[in-house]
């Protein structure tokens, strides 16, 4: 008596279920195993309920399924999916840096229906042609809608020398 102590309460039931022929139907009994009373009380058959299976229903525990079942597959609700990827904004320079005003100042255009956050190419070239400097600068712009920036020029070199700005018309999406 002392050694059926560490048996659950599952196995105790699934026992008696199984000696008693309880729950079992003919056709039942003629595809399950016999299960002996040495078995149910060693916890070692097949099919025998371990410590975290569902509770017993009344049926033979020691009954086999005849038809394989398919492993479950997630299915992802819909907050889980990943969101649209941002389009690439619009730039445009409304105003190059001068003497009397030593900030470039950039319009950005979002086409996207949430906040997003794009990058801006500014390049400073004297009348020569040449680049001076170029500046990339993050502006955040609500969605479907306009954002303007403005960058301070005195990192790009003497603001005498700047000829004109050129912006890149594409603001690249950042996130």
């Amino acid at each position: 008596m002392i050694k059926r102590v560490h048996m659950t309460a599952g196995m105790a039931l699934a026992a008696v279920i199984v000696l008693s022929g309880c729950g079992a139907t003919k056709s039942d009994k003629a595809k399950s195993t016999p299960q002996t009373a040495s078995t149910a009380k060693s916890g070692s058959a097949v099919g025998a309920p371990s410590a975290d299976s569902a509770p017993s229903t009344g049926e033979s525990s020691g009954k086999q399924s005849a038809q394989p079942t398919a492993p479950s597959t997630p299915t992802a609700s819909p907050s889980a999916t990943a969101a649209q990827p941002l389009k690439d904004g619009t730039a445009v320079l409304t105003h190059c840096a001068d003497n009397d005003d030593p900030y470039a100042t950039v319009t950005v255009r979002n086409p996207n229906g949430r906040r997003g956050l794009f990058a801006v190419k500014i390049s400073y070239k004297t009348a020569n042609g040449f680049t001076m400097a170029e500046t990339y600068n993050q502006v955040s712009v609500p969605a479907k809608s306009k954002a303007t920036v403005r960058v301070a020029v005195a990192s790009a070199g003497p603001v005498d020398e700047i000829a004109r700005c050129d912006v890149n018309p594409r603001a690249t999406a950042v996130r």
